[in-house]
């Protein structure tokens, strides 16, 4: 019968719209509001859309001038730019190797994985002291230098799991042919296993990326200051005044989501096949 053959068309094209509406809502709502004047803002009933766009905020946020919203804001993307790539780079540069090693001489190496994934499971708050008085120790309060090393502590449990299922999923045949043609374990790693696992190390530096950039909990207690501050704290500190401008909130929101958007556009086809050869095997 048709309708038995309708049904599940229906459901499933509902699902998607679904998922669709609550994905792209939340940011066509905030780009409304960064557009809208604050009397309309604060009205009551709410406008939903604004009677003049105004981008005058974007410009705000974009102008480098002393003491201005535009100077924090820039500032802060500078430090996130910063923590988050060369956490990403820290942890991969580490990761694959631990990655491989995982994944091509299991046996009692896992308990060391295991262990290693305990520590990312473990709360962030039971980590804030000791990590505080090491930096303390160190003059690394309130750097991004220590935000990447904490940044690495989160990134680098995660790249190698991540990784180490891509490896398992490339045939040990082709490392082993390459190894009687005299190609090193290197050479093996370099020349055959990464480009064939290219799309689960294109998945792993986008998460890593991605996870670093939103990170708030630890860059609100190491900063303090515009040395080292990111755009979650940043974008907090403006809602921290007695007038609270809901508009260059929304329109800072809209620029940090920018750059994160841009990655995921020309890396979603790694992305997908990346988490589907991850599911292979591991």
């Amino acid at each position: 019968m048709k309708w038995r053959r309708l049904i599940p068309q229906v459901l499933t094209y509902t699902a998607v719209i679904v998922l669709v509406i609550s994905t792209v809502a939340p940011l066509l709502w905030l780009f409304i509001m960064s557009i809208s004047s604050t009397p309309e803002l604060t009205a009551v009933p709410l406008h939903w859309i604004p009677h003049q766009a105004d981008f005058s905020r974007y410009g705000r946020l974009l102008t480098f001038a002393a003491h201005s919203a535009g100077e924090e804001f820039i500032l802060a993307m500078r430090n996130s730019l910063a923590a988050s790539f060369s956490a990403t780079a820290v942890a991969l540069l580490v990761g694959i190797p631990a990655a491989y090693s995982f994944s091509r001489m299991p046996g009692k190496r896992m308990k060391l994985l295991y262990a290693v994934l305990g520590t990312y499971m473990m709360p962030p708050v039971a980590l804030i002291l000791p990590l505080y008085m090491v930096f303390g120790a160190l003059g690394l309060l309130n750097t991004v230098a220590a935000l990447t090393i904490v940044y690495c502590t989160i990134l680098l449990p995660f790249v190698t799991w991540l990784l180490k299922s891509n490896f398992d999923a490339v045939p040990i045949e082709i490392e082993e042919a390459a190894r009687i043609d005299g190609v090193g374990l290197f050479g093996v790693l370099r020349h055959v296993t990464l480009p064939i696992a290219k799309a689960g190390l294109g998945t792993a530096a986008l998460f890593a990326v991605l996870l670093a950039w939103d990170e708030f909990f630890y860059a609100l207690l190491y900063t303090n200051d515009l040395r080292a501050k990111t755009l979650p704290v940043a974008i907090a500190d403006f809602a921290a005044g007695r007038a609270t401008d809901y508009g260059i909130i929304s329109a800072a929101g809209i620029l940090t989501a920018v750059p994160a958007l841009v990655i995921a556009f020309f890396l979603q086809k790694t992305l997908i096949a990346g988490l589907s050869a991850g599911g292979v095997k591991g």
